[in-house]
């Protein structure tokens, strides 16, 4: 019995055994507050070093993404394009910083965060390719060129006839719908690109293009009615 004193005293000092609590993993949203959203949302140490880990994790994913995009283009490496990936990286940061009370978690935070980097690297990567194409200044030659196709004898005599009534059609709409709409579909111009060079913004254009082509889906209706 003179051992008894030693072993309850062993007992004691060795470590409780673990619960059913502490044996399951913690959830991703435990993960995420821990990992990412408590510190990001505070000060001092903490903040800074998630801060500078998110960073390099913005950074491998706009650099990934303006690889895939500038070879998709035919762009070249470049240090440019290296600068292109770090500046979407410091965007996509900002615009999670001032977003995250609007993460609602129905994906993981890192998922979340990429998401801002993909697309700040692939307006990067489109403004970057159109930074030296001139825009014409108004839809005239873009209005050529589809009354030319109209006129293709290697199109389908279906095709030609559409694409004559669609030429038509579209002299009807107003001046800022047509230049948005023959920009965006017939010249390809991305939507970022014409919005720096109209000095508007995504969204607008998005209404306009709306505009334009319910316009002129009803004026060719509308011809066929009555013809």
């Amino acid at each position: 019995m003179s051992d008894l004193p030693g072993i309850r005293a062993a007992q004691q000092a060795a470590p409780a055994a673990p619960s059913a609590t502490d044996l399951v993993p913690p959830s991703p949203r435990q993960d995420d507050d821990a990992r990412w959203l408590t510190p990001l949302a505070s000060s001092g140490p903490a903040h800074d070093r998630a801060v500078r880990e998110l960073h390099l994790l913005l950074l491998r994913a706009s650099t990934f993404e303006v690889r895939r995009r500038s070879a998709a283009l035919g762009l070249s490496a470049s240090s440019e394009l290296d600068d292109i990936a770090n500046q979407a990286a410091d965007d996509a940061l900002l615009a999670i910083m001032s977003r995250l009370d609007r993460f609602e978690r129905r994906s993981k935070f890192t998922t979340w965060a990429y998401k801002f980097a993909i697309h700040s690297a692939g307006v990067a990567v489109r403004r970057h390719a159109w930074r030296n194409r001139d825009l014409s200044p108004d839809s005239s030659e873009s209005l050529e060129h589809l009354t030319r196709l109209s006129d293709d004898p290697g199109e389908a005599a279906e095709t030609r006839e559409l694409l004559a009534r669609i030429a038509t059609a579209i002299t009807r709409l107003t001046a800022h719908q047509r230049d948005v709409l023959l920009a965006l579909a017939v010249d390809g111009v991305p939507i970022d690109v014409l919005a720096d060079r109209l000095s508007s913004n995504r969204n607008a254009l998005y209404k306009t293009l709306h505009d334009a082509r319910a316009r002129l889906r009803g004026l060719l209706d509308d011809e066929e009615t009555t013809g």
